[in-house]
């Protein structure tokens, strides 16, 4: 492993490992711990389809590096993620017992087939003829020559089957459990006595001797086990082969992609533990996992809403600006605005595009696109916008990792009404998050859009912390038509990438500005003047700006980093005399934005970007910086980030031992930042409202 350096996927372990301390958090309401413990498992299970399947990959290149980035050591990280998952698996076991506990205490009961009462038994039985039945189709795996398709985030139940009397005459069967159509949870009829939920895998458990009648065996186990396998798409470079057909290829390739996990109840039969890795061709060094009952904790995330305490989630507020006027679109013509999501409202994004949708003197909205709602209200007014007759550009990314299939979806909706998707760009995917919409008044073209640093969702908006600037400014819509100029064409249009003059564009000159900037600071404090950088980000992996960041601390800069996720800097170093600093925010809501501030000798330099300072992002993405301009803006930002810098109830200092200790609060006002932050813009919105009514 490279000196002075984390390996990226410990220090993401490390990062998880702070999801499951909230989980843990007896300060934070049942239900959002339970739900913590839903994205812990979703998180590992895609960590698992992602980063140790490529760890994999590299092992078996042997030093080839082909197309990828290699780690050094991958079999050494591999070794560690070993280790560090199952304890964290023990963390996860004990905390989930100790809210099972807690659920107790709220009369809420989590009960399996073993522990039914008559009433309940009907109920089950019931249930299980008129909604599961139809909806499972046992597969007898002995006596097929080759083990079927075992979807990806499904679970199944290995189903043991013999006769009391005989423990020989054994079959096998396996039952995927049905809940994507179903759903895991079913509240059984309710008690005085409480609430009573069963998991629909433990449903299918007491029908068994039903689904099974026909073979006449009268003794039956199951037990629960998941497969986690190789995500990554195969993307072949046949030239005759369209780009939608090799996603298209791609993802039904991604069905036979390599086992990287199996984890399993480990009260498993042990002749079918032994089956089942024989047909999956996995041996004991592989990540064979066992665990408790019960797999899948990501449904645990939707888990009923049954608890007596309510989690009463702070509504978005609407921007003080946009409250004084009935269109988005006047405002942000007379002044930029800066929304901060999930505190103010998404829907100020949906208003924009509607009314660009129905204005008469629009001609042109031009946006891209990376995840999408389900169902999109942002779709929706671009659809309308066709219908009214204007030219609408979608750059949607086909290769947003999971949601390929839905966005190949969005594509044939959007195509269907007359909008011109474009694909993207071969070996790099368009991740900046860029809208501009163009008006003709007379002989006059205006133009008008947005920069952001999340995705246009607005699903996601009410649970992600982020930020979007709403903009008429002429030289960043300028900026924006010339990188949708290189998207349309970008064989013969590079030129206009690398002719952007406002936004730090990737992967022509972000990465070489933003040292600029670092070399700035570091020229300065150098010559004994103020330094100092604060960087927002969700993850810093990228070794030229870790070592850059190192040379500016040991030159005396003073650095203060937010960084969510991966961390690979290690910052206890005696050189740097405590200027490097970093601490990470795990919270109701994701922290997500991008921002960056460079003190520049007090003539301060301040962006919001939808990058994250990785190779990936900076050399192999289309991303984008905006600077931000408006000194008000910029006030708010900085007070925004003062607060997060201020965090000392969900902050955890990033060190190189990664322990994630909470930044200490003894004897400190206690300042939880995405509280403080919502009753900053709260206020904020409220003085505004005072001084326009008077």
């Amino acid at each position: 492993m490279m000196k002075n350096l984390i390996p990226r996927d410990i220090s993401w372990l490390s990062f998880n490992g702070r999801v499951l301390q909230e989980a843990n958090d007896a300060t934070v309401p049942l239900k959002e711990r339970i739900r913590f413990l839903g994205i812990f498992s979703n998180n590992m299970d895609e960590f698992f389809r992602v980063r140790v399947a490529t760890l994999r990959r590299m092992i078996e290149l042997g030093g080839k590096k082909g197309n990828m980035h290699l780690e050094e050591k991958p079999q050494q990280i591999l070794d560690q993620i070993q280790s560090i998952v199952l304890q964290q698996q023990s963390e996860f076991t004990r905390i989930w017992e100790g809210i099972l506990q807690e659920l107790k205490k709220e009369k809420i009961f989590l009960i399996d087939e073993k522990h039914l009462n008559k009433e309940q038994k009907a109920y089950v039985k019931k249930f299980f003829d008129e909604e599961v039945r139809s909806n499972i189709i046992p597969l007898m795996i002995e006596s097929l020559q080759q083990l079927p398709y075992l979807r990806e985030k499904s679970i199944y139940l290995g189903v043991v089957m013999h006769k009391k009397e005989s423990a020989y005459d054994r079959k096998y069967a396996l039952i995927e459990i049905p809940s994507r159509i179903v759903g895991r949870f079913v509240q059984l009829p309710a008690s005085k006595d409480g609430h009573f939920i069963i998991l629909l895998e433990d449903v299918i458990r007491y029908n068994l001797p039903y689904i099974f009648s026909y073979f006449g065996y009268d003794h039956f186990s199951a037990h629960v086990f998941k497969v986690t396998k190789d995500a990554e798409l195969d993307i072949d470079n046949d030239i005759t082969t369209s780009f939608v057909q090799k996603i298209q290829s791609g993802l039904k390739n991604r069905r036979k992609g390599k086992p990287v996990r199996f984890v399993y109840d480990k009260e498993m039969d042990a002749g079918l533990l032994e089956y089942m890795m024989k047909r999956l061709n996995l041996s004991r060094k592989d990540n064979i996992i066992p665990g408790g009952r019960i797999h899948n904790y990501r449904h645990f995330m939707d888990f009923p809403d049954v608890f007596n305490s309510k989690n009463t989630r702070r509504a978005p507020i609407t921007h003080p600006a946009l409250q004084r006027s009935l269109r988005v679109t006047d405002v942000i013509m007379e002044q930029d605005v800066m929304l901060h999501f999930p505190y103010q409202s998404f829907n100020s994004v949906i208003d924009l595009l509607r009314e660009a949708a129905i204005d008469p003197n629009v001609t042109t909205i031009k946006l891209t696109a990376y995840r999408l709602a389900s169902n999109s209200k942002v779709i929706n007014a671009l659809v309308n916008a066709v219908r009214n007759g204007k030219e609408v550009v979608v750059m949607l990314e086909l290769r947003a990792r999971f949601d390929e299939e839905n966005n190949l979806e969005w594509k044939e909706k959007l195509e269907e009404e007359g909008v011109k998707v474009l694909l993207g760009i071969p070996e790099m995917k368009v991740h900046a998050k860029l809208c501009v919409i163009k008006k003709r008044i007379g002989t006059k073209t205006i133009q008008y859009g947005f920069v952001s640093t999340g995705n246009l969702n607005e699903k996601t908006a009410k649970v992600y912390g982020d930020h979007c600037l709403l903009t008429s400014n002429r030289n960043i819509m300028a900026d924006i038509n010339r990188i949708f100029k290189y998207i349309e064409d970008p064989k013969h249009n590079a030129i206009h990438l690398r002719a952007c003059k406002t936004l730090l564009v990737c992967p022509t000159d972000m990465r070489k500005k933003l040292m600029q900037h670092i070399n700035m600071e570091i020229k300065h404090a150098k010559a004994r003047k103020p330094a100092a950088i604060i960087a927002k980000v969700n993850s810093l992996s990228d070794i030229p700006f870790i070592n850059k960041l190192y040379e500016a601390a040991e030159a005396g800069v003073e650095i203060k980093l937010l960084v969510r996720g991966i961390f690979c800097a290690m910052i206890e170093q005696k050189k740097f005399k405590g200027r490097l600093q970093a601490i990470s925010i795990v919270d109701e809501y994701l922290e997500h934005a991008r921002v960056m501030i460079f003190h520049n000798n007090g003539k301060e330099k301040m962006y919001i970007s939808s990058a994250d300072w990785m190779v990936r992002n900076l050399d192999h993405r289309v991303e984008a910086a905006v600077p931000i301009t408006d000194e008000g803006i910029r006030q708010e930002l900085k007070e925004i980030i003062h607060i997060q810098l201020r965090d000392n109830v969900k902050a955890r200092i990033l060190d190189n031992a990664l322990s994630n200790n909470y930044v200490p609060s003894a004897g400190k006002k206690k300042v939880r930042s995405q509280i403080e932050t919502y009753h900053y813009l709260f206020n904020k919105m409220q003085k505004a409202g005072e001084v326009s009514s008077n």
